[in-house]
């Protein structure tokens, strides 16, 4: 636990920055839709995505529109590093659209692949097709569901993928019920063998712990990614072995030119993948009965 509790000055930094940022941008588009108050921002040629329910808001999604395929955000960036465990995904599943980053990004790197991305709030896709350039393809298709149901109905039609991203904020945190060991083992259900589960959370919170155990209940052993420059902690998960540094060496380097005009290099989170237990392990693993959003909410 203890290079986690060194982390707040720089969330609260990052934080300060973002909130700072906001205060100085162009509100450019507001709409209050049935799950939150959704926010567009400019500042010169960036747009950011937020979801009003925090006083200090955070930017969901950001766009330079002067260079369209640089990620803006670390945690994205932080987000491909699953290429390293599944470097050609022809099945992708999406939890969250935001302004689309990710899909716009999965999608340009493999055109062949198969991407669903499930949204629970219509209106957030309308903001992102009017905003930050996503739209949909014969590959690419938004599903409008809430993602329990979605992934409870893909498991009876035997769907299957090879990256799963989940990306699900509600402007507070992921929702209670997209962090619970039921949610996650009918996630696992839907991977593909040698597929990989990715999940964007948050470096520090009271959750921490908790969000910890449950993971490692469903999927045993798995990495750990997180930056100084981000707030954002990522999981990295699969059923079968984790693989050894060489080989990730190998996938990093296969993909050094692809990446490039997104401004990710793979090479530079191998060192930054982890297995350390880093939380308390008696902490009580989530479920549909015990998912304590009070924990965060009270932090």
């Amino acid at each position: 636990m203890s290079h986690r509790r060194g982390i707040p000055g720089i969330i609260l930094v990052c934080t300060l920055l973002t909130t700072a940022s906001s205060a100085y941008a162009e509100i450019i588009h507001r709409e209050r839709s049935l799950y939150s108050t959704i926010l567009v921002n400019e500042k010169g040629s960036t747009i950011c995505l937020q979801f009003s329910v925090r006083k200090d808001q955070r930017n969901q999604s950001c766009l330079d529109r002067n260079s369209p395929r640089k990620l803006v955000f670390p945690y994205a960036k932080m987000m491909l590093a699953s290429l390293l465990l599944v470097p050609n995904p022809q099945r992708i599943l999406i939890v969250g659209l935001g302004g689309g980053t990710l899909p716009v990004t999965l999608h340009e790197l493999f055109p062949g692949a198969i991407i669903d991305v499930v949204e629970i709030d219509p209106a957030v896709k309308i903001v992102a097709e009017t905003y930050f350039d996503f739209t949909e393809t014969d590959n690419v298709t938004v599903i409008l569901q809430d993602a329990r149901v979605f992934t409870k109905r893909a498991a009876t039609r035997e769907r299957r993928y090879d990256l799963i991203m989940l990306d699900a904020f509600n402007g507070d945190y992921i929702p209670e019920h997209l962090m619970t060991r039921e949610y996650l083992e009918e996630t696992r259900a839907l991977l593909a063998p040698g597929g990989v589960v990715v999940s964007n959370t948050f470096a520090i919170s009271r959750l921490y712990d908790h969000e910890s155990e449950t993971y490692r209940a469903v999927f045993g052993e798995f990495f750990n990614i997180r930056s100084r420059s981000s707030a954002n902690r990522v999981i990295l998960a699969r059923q079968e072995t984790l693989p050894a540094p060489d080989t990730l060496a190998a996938t990093a380097r296969s993909f050094s030119v692809r990446l490039r005009p997104y401004d990710v290099r793979l090479e530079e989170y191998i060192t930054a993948l982890s297995t350390e237990v880093d939380w308390d392990e008696k902490a009580r693993v989530l479920t549909d009965q015990y998912a304590p959003a009070n924990l965060l909410r009270n932090q």
